[in-house]
């Protein structure tokens, strides 16, 4: 154990020594989330809120993690397909001007709550996450991104998740 310690305390102190920054902070905003491959649904709303972490590596370049609680799914005629997640977003964050940025990365979704009856949904959903934002004065900042689903929700049958996601977060460093 005294070992593990000592190198994880090494490779904490080399990041951040090689980084320029760290930061830690907060962000929520709203999901716009439907199913691929599955005809008959319409767009369902709903947010995500969670917190962040990035280390900035250079002046262009940072790598932030993220654990978001999501809700996400599809509305049909009779109700919606709610499927609610723990995503764990790990994304490269490349700074093309002063504060704006693209991202690109993959997220890793933990179901925690659902609401398909027999439809026996995967427990862990697989995405591609791509996207833009911006880093505002004062720690404030705004992105815009699209999830694109790999892997099937369900066992039984086709259908990715597709989320667009806006979202305003806050710098606590």
């Amino acid at each position: 154990m005294k070992r593990l310690s000592i190198i994880l305390f090494s490779l904490l102190f080399s990041i951040t020594a090689y980084s320029q920054g760290v930061d830690f902070g907060i962000k929520f905003g709203a999901n716009f989330a439907n199913i691929s491959d599955v005809s008959g649904l319409d767009n369902k709303t709903g947010f995500h809120a969670g917190a962040f972490a990035a280390i900035k590596f250079n002046d262009n370049v940072a790598l932030q993690g993220e654990l978001l609680y999501s809700q996400q799914g599809a509305k049909f005629s009779p109700g919606d397909f709610n499927l609610d997640y723990v995503n764990v977003p790990v994304i490269v964050k490349y700074y093309l001007v002063q504060g704006l940025n693209i991202q690109l990365g993959p997220q890793f979704g933990f179901l925690v709550n659902d609401n398909i009856d027999g439809g026996d949904p995967e427990a862990v959903d697989f995405s591609a996450a791509m996207g833009v934002g911006y880093d505002l004065p004062f720690g404030l900042r705004i992105d815009g991104r699209y999830n694109l689903g790999l892997t099937d929700i369900s066992k039984n049958g086709d259908g990715k998740n597709q989320v667009f996601s806006l979202a305003l977060g806050y710098s606590f460093l």
